[in-house]
């Protein structure tokens, strides 16, 4: 399964959140892709309209788990996909941003 840490991301590159919608509304990464995994394989065209069509995306949830299962689905079509490894947990822990669809400060659930 690839995966990548955290510290990797740089600002620009394509994120999809897989997280249910209450996770995503307490607060997730700003400018991510919101498709919760209960939704995925019905909504999947959004992800083909959205993501770069040479580049990466980068799979996130709460901890990891659910995201590989998306990356591991999205590597079987053939796109150039990667887990993030830890999730939300270490974005947040990290210091990294995670704000609300307003723009405020919010939390990981």
């Amino acid at each position: 399964m690839p995966t990548v840490p955290v510290a990797d991301l740089k600002d620009g590159d394509f994120l999809l959140d897989v997280r249910e919608d209450d996770e995503w509304k307490a607060g997730h990464a700003a400018g991510a892709l919101h498709i919760p995994i209960s939704e995925f394989v019905a909504r999947y065209g959004e992800l083909t309209e959205a993501a770069p069509q040479d580049g990466r995306v980068h799979v996130i949830c709460r901890s990891g788990g659910r995201s590989a299962q998306v990356t591991m689905y999205l590597a079987q079509q053939g796109v150039d996909a990667v887990n993030v490894d830890g999730g939300m947990q270490v974005w947040e822990a990290a210091g990294r941003p995670v704000v609300t669809d307003d723009g405020t400060p919010g939390h990981v659930l």
